[in-house]
């Protein structure tokens, strides 16, 4: 009886989402109301419960605060540096202007601001080549494929804080299976363009996994220089602007200018974060003195104070910067309810008596557990922050309880997690509105099917391997 309490409120949370039929602030309500009890029965017999579900509700929204901050900030940022026209230029299609498209320019996108902007970039940048249908809707998703990074790594920095492991250590062990995957996108992509009527020579494919393994270099070598949010826009970035100027260089003056004025933003931006990291022992505030510091110079801070002196020098600010905290609303409404279910689940003890149970089920199989548990969990959440609120603290538990290194079960599940979202019913949904030609949800994942196969391999890969 106990432990169908514990188990209920991630049971109705996976239930009502899956059944598509829920939207998600309902389904988490109805999650947080079934984790009192979950509580209750878990909590020593110490502590009281309406004191503890309080304090945990001041923990959580301290906690959220820190990704929401980012997501308003990445969407300002947005706002500030997007032209209506950049992605819309009628062109020819090519497999190499489909790659760069997709595979760096839509997953720099995603770096730099998240919430499936990379996406949507993606998305129209095909449309403007002719690429219509199921293709071009796979094809944009794959620009999903670094979420770890995208927006500077809330989703990551939230899981980490949640399980008190360092955020750092935790993204490094994704990058290594996120690596392995990115060179695995290759003949997905061409399997796709395939299905658009678009050919690939051999001689292409080469050019484009010497390209994917750059960044895949990239991704993995940063971690051991940078801090973890700057490194997808660093990965994709530098490859970005190489593969443009090779494909599609500046003919003269008029041209250069156009072309650094477009990069400008972003450089600032980067500059701007490694700037703060830099600074030692900034001021900080740390109203719980367990829990993360928010330090002036937070990457929200620095994400938002670079995105208003952009916005400062575009006509119509005011209604942009509106615009971009309206749609901020709704995410960080959901990623602090997220918040919330986790630390009530966890502190209660509720999430580490599940992870027991499992990993005594499961004997010498329950590191294998992890992959499909996060993708699941990513493709019914459908964001990287969801994800980890939701599962990241089982699936600490589930390692400790297997004997695993402490950051190895987060870290794939941050990267199968990432992954299932960017392939959700709500993502996909998305793309498929945003289509308006009939393709459904179903078609795109017949498509990205064996991206998904891999990313369970490799999940698993990284089990036996790391552990």
């Amino acid at each position: 009886m106990i432990l169908a309490l514990q188990a209920l409120p991630l049971a109705l949370l996976i239930g009502l989402l899956f059944s598509g039929r829920v939207a998600p602030v309902p389904a988490v309500v109805a999650a947080l109301a079934a984790a009192i009890p979950a509580a209750f029965v878990s909590l020593p017999d110490s502590i009281g419960l309406p004191g503890f579900l309080a304090e945990q509700i001041l923990r959580g929204a301290y906690l959220a605060l820190q990704p929401m901050g980012v997501v308003l900030a990445g969407l300002l940022f947005y706002a500030a540096v997007s032209a209506d026209d950049v992605a819309q230029q009628t062109r020819p299609a090519s497999a190499r202007r489909v790659f760069i498209a997709t595979l760096l320019a839509g997953c720099f996108m995603e770096s730099v601001t998240g919430f499936g902007v990379g996406a949507v970039f993606a998305l129209a940048s095909l449309r403007s080549m002719g690429i219509i249908g199921a293709p071009a809707g796979a094809m944009a998703l794959l620009a999903l494929c670094l979420i770890p990074w995208g927006g500077l790594g809330p989703g990551t920095l939230l899981g980490a804080a949640l399980i008190g492991q360092s955020v750092q250590e935790v993204a490094r062990i994704t990058a290594l299976p996120n690596a392995l995957w990115l060179l695995a996108l290759g003949p997905v992509l061409w399997r796709l363009c395939g299905a658009a009527g678009l050919a690939v020579p051999a001689a292409e494919k080469r050019v484009q996994m010497a390209y994917l393994v750059a960044v895949a270099a990239l991704l993995l070598g940063c971690h051991w220089l940078l801090p973890f949010e700057v490194i997808g826009i660093i990965a994709t970035g530098l490859p970005l602007v190489f593969a443009l100027w090779r494909f599609d260089p500046p003919q003269d003056g008029a041209a250069w200018q156009k072309a650094l004025a477009r990069l400008a933003p972003y450089a600032l931006l980067t500059m701007a974060l490694l700037a703060a990291r830099a600074v030692p022992n900034p001021p900080a505030w740390q109203p719980f003195e367990d829990l993360p510091a928010f330090p002036i110079t937070h990457v929200s801070l620095v994400l938002a104070a670079v995105a208003v002196v952009l916005l400062a020098r575009r006509s119509g600010a005011l209604g942009l910067a509106q615009g971009a905290m309206k749609r901020a609303g709704r995410p960080a409404l959901i990623m602090l309810l997220y918040v919330l279910l986790a630390r009530w689940m966890g502190e209660s003890g509720a999430t580490a008596s599940l992870a027991r149970e499992a990993a005594a089920a499961l004997g010498v199989l329950a590191p294998y557990a992890v992959p499909p548990l996060g993708l699941m969990a990513g493709i019914v959440t459908g964001t990287n922050v969801g994800s980890n609120a939701a599962m990241m603290p089982v699936q600490y538990k589930l390692g400790l309880a297997a004997g695993l290194p402490p950051v190895l079960a987060p870290g794939v599940h941050n990267f199968v997690g990432a992954a299932g979202a960017g392939m959700s019913f709500a993502v996909t949904g998305m793309i498929c509105g945003l289509l308006a030609d009939g393709t459904k949800p179903l078609q795109l994942w017949r498509l990205l099917w064996p991206s998904l196969a891999a990313v369970l391999l490799l999940g698993w890969g990284a089990m036996a391997l790391l552990s």
